[in-house]
């Protein structure tokens, strides 16, 4: 995951507090064009799911002995998919613990 798809998060969740404290023109500048989160994290999966099969094609490549790649880049092809992997289910598991905690919120 790239850090501009986390920078567009943060704006998006600073001009969600802005527009809960009131502060609607403010919540409005700090979107930069409003940036929807749904389509921040479907790009984020997508790119997620190119890596991993962008990895795994480079693997049975190599196995079949079709390509120029070497073990290393082979090995550093995998361990780039399964780094962004983790990073998105860390992601998942931070997105549903907020959901827990707004959901069990007292009104």
């Amino acid at each position: 995951m790239d850090t501009q798809g986390i920078d567009q998060m943060l704006s998006m969740l600073r001009a969600n507090s802005a527009a809960a404290g009131g502060r609607v023109a403010e919540a409005q500048s700090a979107t930069g064009g409003g940036t929807d989160f749904a389509q921040v994290l479907q790009a984020s999966i997508a790119k997620v799911n190119q890596t991993q099969q962008k990895a795994d094609a480079i693997a049975a490549d190599f196995a079949a002995g079709n390509s120029s790649e070497n073990l290393h880049d082979v090995m550093i092809a995998l361990q780039k998919a399964n780094i962004s992997f983790q990073e998105m289910i860390q992601v998942r598991n931070k997105l549903v613990s907020a959901y827990h905690d707004v959901m069990n919120m007292q009104v």
